[in-house]
């Protein structure tokens, strides 16, 4: 391998998800959209299903490859040891529709998943595939823009009188046996009852559910199952709004997503970090498949307080510092400058305006808003200068 750059200029995916929004990263980067396709997703890392590209001395190359040839030079000798790859894929995630209501599972549950499905002769790529891969999949999400999404489960009285509110006669035996049990178990019987509704009993609790919606028009959790609604009629997935915090994050705020725990996007853009998995339990707002009993058993039903739900970032000078309760990644914010220390390989993207970065070798790179740079871990020490803001990957 020929000696690495200090800083690597990434050549990015962009994934065309049919739920992703046609202008916002045009808008927001200045990237050409000139098909007027749904861009979703910017993937910066070394996943196989959507690999950035690097440029080394003119050659361009993927970065798993460079990766691949090098390793502790790169990754560093103790996240080589721990992980064996880059533990983590850094997105900007552009939602103009809801994406599915999912649950990611834990790392032991994802390695037995794995290897019970692998001995199944599932194949990787089939429909009715959970395990893509075996490892967890902790996410952080930073607003770029008003992002809207539903995180972890409401209190058990809010549960309860929502529901009892929508009075869908279909649906008093199960909300009566949650009244009775508000605990885990109770919960997670109720959140399968909900999810396993079919035919008749189905029909006439959604139908309950939008005419109450459209009594309440103009009340923001009644407006959001009309949008809902039009984007997936007939989804068991619209009562999870009854049953999940729904938050919208203004730009700048971030919020963490735990392995076990219910979760979607509904719209807007923002920066997403997480391990380097695609493993997903679907629960809902989704034409996919959905495996209903393995998902339950992926669950931890258990309330999630509303004032834990925005990561509180640590703030030193010109940088915030979002505390991660998981060591595949880090995540950080920095305004105007920094001078920085390479534990691992990171990856700089500039946030809303040029970024410069220098090392002590004289090597210079300059980025501009959207763009990315991979930094291995030989690097060392460099500075970064920008008139606006960039964020920082690592682990």
């Amino acid at each position: 391998m020929k000696t690495l750059p200090p800083f690597i200029f990434m050549q990015n995916v962009i994934q065309d998800y049919a739920w992703g929004s046609t202008s916002s990263i045009q808008q927001l980067f200045n990237i050409p959209n000139p098909d007027n396709k749904p861009q979703a997703e910017i993937w910066m890392g070394a996943h196989s299903n959507g690999c950035s590209q690097v440029d080394i001395n003119g050659e361009i190359v993927r970065l798993d490859s460079i990766i691949e040839q090098n390793k502790t030079a790169i990754l560093g000798e103790r996240t080589e040891k721990r992980f064996n790859e880059l533990p983590y894929l850094f997105k900007v995630l552009a939602a103009e529709k809801a994406l599915s209501i999912q649950v990611h599972p834990s790392k032991q549950a994802a390695e037995v998943g794995f290897e019970k499905e692998n001995q199944a002769g599932i194949d990787l790529k089939a429909a009715n595939r959970n395990y893509k891969d075996p490892n967890h999949k902790p996410e952080l999400v930073y607003a770029l823009t008003p992002y809207q999404a539903m995180n972890g489960f409401r209190d058990f009285k809010d549960i309860i009188r929502m529901f009892e509110t929508v009075n869908a006669p279909a649906l008093q035996t199960q909300v009566a046996a949650l009244k009775d049990n508000q605990t885990e178990s109770g919960l997670s019987q109720f959140f399968e009852a909900i999810l396993s509704l079919t035919g008749e009993a189905k029909d006439s609790s959604i139908q309950a559910l939008m005419a109450h919606a459209q009594e309440y028009k103009g009340n923001e959790l009644a407006d959001l199952l009309i949008e809902l609604e039009k984007q997936y009629p007939g989804d068991v997935g619209l009562f999870a709004p009854l049953m999940l915090h729904v938050i919208t994050l203004k730009p700048g705020e971030a919020m963490f997503l735990d392995a076990c725990t219910p979760h979607a996007y509904i719209k807007g853009t923002g920066l997403e970090i997480m391990a380097n998995s695609d493993n997903v339990l679907r629960a809902g707002l989704t034409p996919k498949y959905m495996d209903i009993p393995e998902l339950i058993a992926n669950t931890i039903c258990q309330p999630k307080p509303s004032n834990e739900i925005l990561l509180a970032p640590k703030e030193e000078k010109n940088a915030k510092h979002y505390p991660i309760p998981v060591d595949d990644f880090k995540f950080s914010v920095y305004e105007c400058e920094a001078n920085l220390t390479c534990d691992s390989a990171e990856i700089i993207f500039a946030i809303n305006a040029d970024v410069t970065l220098t090392h002590p070798s004289g090597y210079i790179l300059v980025l501009t808003k959207g763009e990315s740079a991979f930094i291995p871990y030989s690097a060392g020490e460099y500075r970064v200068l920008s008139s606006g803001c960039f964020a920082r990957a690592y682990n």
